[in-house]
């Protein structure tokens, strides 16, 4: 029995996957503005630099949070995806970011890779403690209210 079709003797043909995947990665790309925004041109400009300089704002504050305390790569992305409500290129952007953070994922819960990690782990928290062990052998622990005035 055919699961393609109702009609006996009908034959269901695979669509191709290649057009059927570009058209919805395609689907939803351009501007997500009120459609009372877009039928005006200079309202739908304005719009668009005030979507630029507030998503601007938030990578910026997201890469000073890089080396600071705070979820930077988080506010980053967070800066990506206000764009991505506006301009196409980076809507393509935040798919490709997200589809290179499954495939990471999905490497890191292979069992190979993941036994590879542990070891690696253990191996460089070893080192750590042995230099750790070192140093307090050789120094000592010394508080800094305890240093001696010299």
């Amino acid at each position: 029995m055919n699961t393609g079709s109702d009609e006996p003797g009908e034959v269901a043909v695979a669509a191709d996957e290649t057009k059927a995947d570009r058209a919805r990665s395609e689907q939803g790309l351009g501007s997500k503005a009120p459609e009372f925004i877009k039928a005006r041109r200079l309202l739908h400009l304005s719009w668009q630099v005030a979507i630029f300089i507030i998503g601007l704002a938030v990578v910026v504050v997201g890469i000073i949070m890089l080396p600071l305390p705070g979820p930077g790569w988080v506010v980053i992305f967070g800066g990506m995806a206000i764009w991505a409500t506006e301009f196409v290129w980076a809507q393509l952007v935040l798919r490709w970011s997200k589809r290179k953070v499954t495939e990471a994922a999905q490497r890191a819960l292979d069992p190979k890779v993941r036994r590879r990690n542990i070891i690696l782990t253990s191996i460089g928290l070893v080192i750590v403690g042995v230099i750790v062990g070192v140093y307090l052998w050789k120094f000592g622990i010394v508080m800094p209210w305890k240093i001696k005035d010299q």
